[in-house]
């Protein structure tokens, strides 16, 4: 049997427009469904649920090998870079 491993990425965006919990809550659902369906794996809404300028994201993908987290990974937050105007001030990556 393979050895299979799990992929962490943790993504922190500033979105300085954001002035309620509401505001956020919509555009934190529709990235999440955005990065569930084109990527198949893990994804929500992981530290500062009650600040509303600030979107923290955790990924969480099994993989076969690094090349193939890594590859994830990157395409994630390219991904996210692409899809909202917030602003990616943090990102976090770990292959366990």
């Amino acid at each position: 049997m393979a050895v299979k491993q799990v992929a962490v990425l943790t993504i922190k965006l500033h979105a300085p427009w954001v002035h309620s919990l509401k505001e956020k809550r919509m555009i934190v659902k529709s990235i999440l469904a955005k990065i569930r369906n084109k990527f198949q794996v893990s994804a929500a809404e992981v530290e500062d649920q009650d600040i509303h300028q600030s979107i923290v994201i955790g990924v969480a993908s099994i993989v076969p090998h690094n090349a193939l987290a890594d590859s994830i990974m990157e395409e994630i937050v390219h991904f996210v870079e692409e899809n909202t105007e917030a602003e990616i001030v943090k990102e976090e990556r770990e292959i366990r």
